[in-house]
């Protein structure tokens, strides 16, 4: 190469070297723990309901312009192994606040770790009413519409059945126990005239489902409230069709219109429980066709309600985060009291007074179509409608 050749270069590269670095966004990383290989059949379209949010949110200039990360852990149903895994995320992976959990137990020690931490908490599924108000704290916040709001739902219609005798079935956990206390609580306020006549509490993924359906046919109950759901509920109702559990007396059932719950019942779903759930082909807004043309274009599939609590979780953070300017925990804790976030069922509010989201269910009842369960007859309840009032959380939520 000759000398004027070299001196090119070398004014050349120097040249590029005096040019400013493309500036790279920066990335706000958000921690996820949720019950993956407890629970696959909600949590694996939970986990793609969020990746389809994130890749929106993202593709839409992220956070303020900033890259939107998302760093998710399993913690396999058990409270320990969540907050082994919360630790892990805020101590190494520098999250700036935790999100999702399945099960109840899981989410109040998520929720109790983010109090000791001041770490900014939203949960995606968990149930149970104490994670807002007995056990509340500042930090928490909640998404899917809790036992309570659900429970009224269904008493509402419960409460216009004939039956008198009412017996239950739940699984012997914080959601069970829960969703028993207050269903029973609301359709008594109701129906001075029932009778609680008996109680099955099996294990959670253990039922030994004949005999439960014996103990409750014993009791001669004319309507019976069931809150088992996934492996527990096909056993559940396998068995009780076998003996005849459910000829001639009403059914009401937490969860069981949700796809990951009635589609693996099949044709042996019974028909006229009446159930919350997820009629994901009938519901016809705007804003879900949007979501559904979305989600089945990424995944080639239809979505289960994990899907829409996945999709609505990050929305809300990604919101949360825009509104807030920051990741200070305080500012995130502000922008989240009373903010709006559109979901595909529609806008909602995360209620300041106690952090639960206004997200609402459909409620309607099971019938076998082609071989297959579905709900029909079946109306979204906005959830801003069966939630307590003000005076009344402030009697349930400590001060905080």
């Amino acid at each position: 190469m000759s000398p004027t050749a070299t001196r090119r270069l070398l004014v050349a590269a120097a040249f590029a070297l005096a040019l400013p670095a493309p500036l790279l966004a920066a990335e706000i990383k958000i921690g996820e723990i949720n019950s993956y290989s407890g629970l696959p059949a909600f949590t694996e379209p939970y986990r793609k309901g969020w990746q389809l949010a994130v890749e929106e949110i993202n593709a839409k200039g992220g956070i303020n312009g900033d890259k939107l990360v998302v760093i998710s852990k399993d913690d396999a149903g058990k409270p320990a192994d969540a907050v082994t895994a919360a630790n892990e995320l805020v101590s190494r992976e520098g999250v700036v606040m935790l999100t999702g959990a399945f099960f109840s137990h899981v989410g109040l020690a998520l929720s109790d770790f983010a109090a000791q931490k001041k770490m900014f908490f939203l949960a995606g599924e968990p149930l149970t009413d104490a994670i807002v108000w007995s056990k509340g704290n500042r930090y928490t916040f909640r998404l899917r519409p809790s036992n309570y709001m659900q429970a009224a739902m269904l008493a509402e219609e419960a409460a216009k059945l004939p039956a008198k005798r009412w017996a239950t079935v739940a699984p012997n956990y914080e959601y069970g126990q829960s969703a028993v206390a207050v269903f029973k609580q609301l359709l008594s306020a109701k129906r001075p005239d029932i009778e609680w006549v008996g109680e099955q509490w099996p294990p959670q993924g253990k039922i030994d489902a004949g005999a439960v359906a014996e103990a409750l046919a014993a009791t001669k109950p004319e309507a019976i409230l069931n809150v088992t759901f996934g492996p527990d509920l096909v056993k559940f109702v396998r068995e009780g069709n076998t003996r005849g559990l459910f000829q001639g007396r009403s059914v009401v059932s937490f969860l069981t219109g949700e796809p990951e719950y009635i589609d693996p019942l099949k044709a042996e779903t019974p028909e006229g429980w009446i159930v919350t759930g997820y009629p994901w082909n009938g519901v016809g807004t705007p804003e879900h066709d949007a979501f559904l043309k979305a989600y089945q274009a990424k995944f080639n599939d239809y979505p289960r309600l994990g899907s829409i609590v996945g999709y609505a979780l990050m929305k809300s953070v990604a919101a949360i985060l825009t509104k807030a300017g920051s990741t200070d925990t305080d500012k995130l804790i502000e922008a989240a009291r009373g903010i709006g976030v559109d979901t595909p069922f529609g806008p909602i509010v995360f209620r300041a007074i106690d952090h639960q989201a206004t997200l609402g269910a459909f409620v309607g009842k099971t019938a076998v179509k082609d071989g297959k369960g579905v709900m029909v007859d079946f109306v979204y309840r906005d959830g801003a409608k069966y939630l307590p009032s003000d005076d009344e959380v402030k009697k349930m939520r400590p001060q905080n």
